[in-house]
């Protein structure tokens, strides 16, 4: 197998590196940091497909460049579902997520003052790659708690399975490697 896999994202040719999961499953890992042209073609490609909204939400971390640049494009705010409770949190909302690419359990946690910016507004949650749909879940989880209408799921690629969902909005299908 390639040590690559090479695919065209939003009209920017990429090689993505191949990355081994366990012993029968290799992936192929998207960066979107530091990658400022990819970013920003993946973020009008996606508000072009999106539904009207009025705020985006992301989870930390990868999905926050992509979520600020289509927040600037698109002059809408966007929110940060962290990955633990910060200080400056007063009555935090906190969900269970598990991650293809993460080991272990994390958290995603949300400030109050956030859930209520979007309690009743139509929400636009955002990310990278959506797999397993388990921090898509996490975050689903957060925005219902917070009251907020959950308008359309983007995503820059769909790895798998998550190709085939008719709930989200993907740019590119990402295949996985069984080994």
């Amino acid at each position: 197998m390639s040590e690559y896999y090479e695919m065209t994202i939003a009209g920017c040719k990429r090689k993505l590196p191949i990355c081994a999961v366990n012993d029968k499953l290799d992936i192929a890992g998207f960066i979107i940091f530091n990658d400022v042209e990819i970013t920003v073609a993946s973020a009008k490609a996606l508000l072009d497909k999106s539904p009207e909204f009025d705020y985006i939400i992301t989870a930390e971390c990868k999905g926050i460049p992509l979520a600020y640049e289509m927040a600037r494009q698109s002059n809408k705010p966007y929110i940060v579902a962290r990955k633990g409770k910060k200080l400056y949190m007063r009555e935090p909302i906190t969900v269970d997520v598990r991650s293809i690419t993460t080991m272990g359990v994390q958290h995603l946690v949300l400030d109050k003052t956030d859930a209520e910016l979007m309690n009743g507004k139509r929400v636009l949650i955002v990310d990278d790659v959506v797999s397993t749909g388990e921090s898509l879940s996490a975050i689903e989880s957060l925005v219902n708690h917070a009251g907020g209408n959950i308008v359309g799921k983007a995503f820059v690629l769909a790895e798998g399975d998550a190709k085939d969902r008719d709930d989200i909005i993907y740019l590119e299908p990402l295949p996985l490697f069984f080994k």
